[in-house]
């Protein structure tokens, strides 16, 4: 990513411009064309013309010979809250600039629910958060299924078995606006652990068919052959995981192309490597998550299962791809150790070592992932009225993938990104900035006819993780007329650590900050059984939230904590949480009412 300081400067003067001509360089268009050295004029955000010698009196002009340029890239599977690094925070902002540092100008985010949708979309339309084009995932699994087990409840992920139930969740995403729908129709767990439940054939295909009377595709977490076969029968746009259990046979293939179905084997989170230090990697980590990976001891050798089930998802790759079967770019993003825009780089090259050549891998990472998103009529190829999405290399990834980590310039709706601010923003200390407002004295006092808080934000029911969770069941009760509580009723896991987490998010998805610091106590009204309960406050700059107890009874009691016991005064809260814990297999209750700052 080394820039002259004549380039530099000419990238500030590019920024406002209205057309620029591209001149000279290497263009890989993404439809699968051989690469070809020709000019390629942007005006207003699309591409006008591509060929030699075009006339563009009014146009800035850029000299791109030596190098390439592609389409901005895509990545169908990420986890853009996640920290890829243990021991870092989760940070939107800074892993967002990451994709873009990478030359990622679309992303298909699996990793939230519908209650973040609006404020995600929000920061990112006002420039507060510079990002990729988001396409953003409603999530659907089976009791008991893969996405569950990271202990978030029904609001992050939905469960369905039967096809009617199918249905009625494709219908309760839908308010939200999903770009996408996700589905976990697969429990293998790689033969290393005990498989979770897998999805039938009919209610995936009533999720597929529900999907596509919204326009929204369906991919799905398929890990297997047999579920693949399942997957491609109902009719899914894509599987986004490799496939990696068995050998691939001509009946999936059949079922593969009979259902339009591609494939993304999200190489990047599977490839069996030591990680390694590059440039780019130290570009796209934060400054703490980069201190955590040098701070790692010796990574272990990647197991000969491990190592066995890659070589498996190798070829398999190859033999759809030699099959016809459109192949995609997704990484699992987010995943410990698959960074963020680097891993998108790094699946382009798995590709090609899979077998794909240099400039089908690319064509996977744009145009035939654009198809599987439904944007291909406006963006993923270089070509006459398309979005001016574009990357230009320094290199030649057409002769030597591993070029395609040289990301020189990006331009996201024909504008061009500045890339040393952007690194710069992502090496800055601290969660990325946003503003905090006021809070109100009123919380909650559960008496909206809706269901939502006097924040207007959900509830949220969160669980220890793991396959043996515990269960919460939360709902308005009266207590009076026209007067109502929260009841939480609980069932403890067998785990050995079972807990209930009851959230109430201070801003809608739980992303802003709200600021708490001009009051003293939070105050509640609570009943339950007789042993301790305990209360968080979270917030953007703190990974460890401090907990403080009170210990309740059957009858109704007044409860007052100091914000000095929970770490405070907090001028950057996200959310207030109310946890359970008890031994395994107990049952339990508590209630709550007029939750209050108070001064």
């Amino acid at each position: 990513m080394k820039r002259s300081l004549g380039l530099l400067l000419l990238c500030a003067g590019l920024l406002p411009a209205q057309s620029l001509l591209i001149q000279n360089a290497i263009v890989i268009d993404g439809t699968g064309a051989p690469p070809r050295q020709v000019d390629v004029l942007i005006s207003n955000g699309r591409i006008v013309a591509v060929g030699t010698n075009l006339p563009a009196p009014n146009s800035t002009r850029l000299d791109a010979r030596g190098k390439t340029l592609i389409p901005g890239l895509f990545d169908l599977h990420t986890h853009v809250q996640s920290a890829s690094v243990s021991g870092s925070g989760q940070d939107w902002g800074k892993n967002l600039k990451a994709y873009l540092l990478s030359g990622v100008t679309t992303v298909a985010d699996f990793g939230t629910y519908g209650e973040t949708f609006s404020t995600v979309r929000k920061l990112t339309a006002s420039g507060a958060w510079p990002a990729p084009r988001l396409h953003l995932a409603s999530r659907i699994t089976t009791p008991g299924g893969h996405g569950l087990e990271i202990g978030r409840g029904e609001i992050f992920t939905q469960e369905v078995l039967t096809a009617r139930e199918g249905r009625a969740a494709v219908r309760r995403a839908l308010p939200n606006r999903p770009d996408v729908i996700k589905v976990f129709s697969d429990g293998w767990r790689y033969g290393t652990s005990a498989d979770l439940t897998s999805m039938e054939e009919g209610t995936l295909r009533a999720i597929v068919e529900e999907a596509h009377k919204a326009s929204l595709p369906v991919l799905t977490h398929t890990v297997t052959v047999d579920k693949g076969r399942i997957a491609a029968a109902a009719g899914v746009d894509a599987i986004m995981h490799g496939m990696q259990d068995k050998p691939f046979d001509d009946d999936l293939i059949a079922k593969m192309k009979a259902g339009k179905t591609a494939y993304g084997p999200t190489s990047a989170v599977y490839e069996p490597r030591t990680p390694i230090l590059d440039s780019l990697l130290e570009q796209v980590l934060d400054t703490v998550s980069l201190q955590a990976f040098k701070g790692r001891p010796a990574f272990a050798q990647p197991s000969a299962l491990r190592i066995r089930k890659y070589e498996v998802l190798k070829r398999n790759t190859k033999a759809l791809f030699d099959a016809g079967i459109p192949i995609v770019a997704g990484t699992d993003a987010g995943i410990s150790g698959t960074h963020h825009g680097w891993a998108t780089l790094r699946e382009v090259t798995l590709l090609h070592s899979a077998g794909l050549p240099p400039v089908e891998a690319i064509k996977a990472a744009t145009l035939n992932s654009a198809r599987v998103l439904r944007v291909d009529k406006d963006r993923g190829s270089i070509e006459p009225g398309k979005a001016a999405d574009l990357v230009l290399i320094d290199g030649a990834p057409h002769s030597s993938i591993n070029d395609i980590q040289k990301v020189h310039r990006v331009w996201l709706n024909g504008v061009e990104q500045d890339l040393p601010k952007l690194a710069q923003a992502v090496a800055a200390p601290g969660p990325t900035p946003l503003p905090a407002i006021p809070a109100p004295s009123l919380l909650d006092d559960f008496n909206r006819v809706d269901g939502r808080s006097r924040l207007d934000t959900r509830w949220i029911n969160t669980y220890e993780g793991g396959p043996d969770l515990s269960r919460a069941l939360f709902q308005r009760i009266g207590r009076a007329a026209g007067n109502f509580a929260l009841a939480i009723q609980a069932q403890m896991s067998e785990s050995s650590k079972p807990r209930v987490h009851m959230t109430l998010p201070l801003r809608p998805g739980g992303i802003e900050p709200m600021d708490l610091a001009g009051w003293k106590s939070i105050e509640f009204e609570a009943r339950g059984d007789s042993l301790a309960y305990n209360l968080v406050v979270s917030r953007r700059s703190k990974a460890d939230p401090i907990t403080s107890s009170f210990t309740p009874g059957p009858a109704w009691k007044k409860f007052r904590i100091p914000f000095s016991a929970l770490g405070c005064p907090c001028a950057d809260a996200t959310a207030i949480t109310f946890v359970i814990s008890r031994p395994a297999g107990v049952r339990t209750w508590l209630e709550l009412d007029n939750i209050k700052l108070v001064r």
